[in-house]
């Protein structure tokens, strides 16, 4: 949204300390600071609300798609849905073991590519 930096809380305190005085100053920070933490909360508890829904509503579309399922095809097996596993990090570890074109169309030479590189 916006930036405030130090500079910018340093002159709203002083400010406020000119307007409000040392005696009121005090109490107003208070209640500004609770009625922030408040909104905090509020806003919290309503994401959370809204997540729970958006999951709940997203079950009983599965649900709903199962019954019908069963509905079409009762002797069918429910088929259960797995997640992506995380990735490793490490990338020759995802890629699929495959081999060389001058492997694939004669093996013997990858043999001897193999002895040229060993130096004694």
């Amino acid at each position: 949204m916006f930036d405030v930096g130090f500079w910018e809380i340093l002159l709203i305190g002083t400010l406020g300390l000119l307007v409000l005085g040392p005696e009121r100053l005090p109490k107003v920070a208070r209640r500004l600071g609770r009625w922030t933490g408040q909104a905090k909360a509020m806003a919290r508890s309503l994401r959370t609300q809204l997540e729970s829904e958006m999951e709940l509503s997203e079950l009983k579309k599965q649900a709903d798609a199962f019954k019908d399922a069963m509905k079409s095809d009762p002797t069918a097996k429910p088929q259960a849905k797995t997640k992506p596993q995380p990735a490793t990090g490490n990338p020759e570890a995802e890629k699929p073991a495959t081999a060389s074109k001058a492997q694939a169309e004669d093996p013997a030479a990858a043999d001897k590519t193999g002895a040229d590189e060993i130096a004694p």
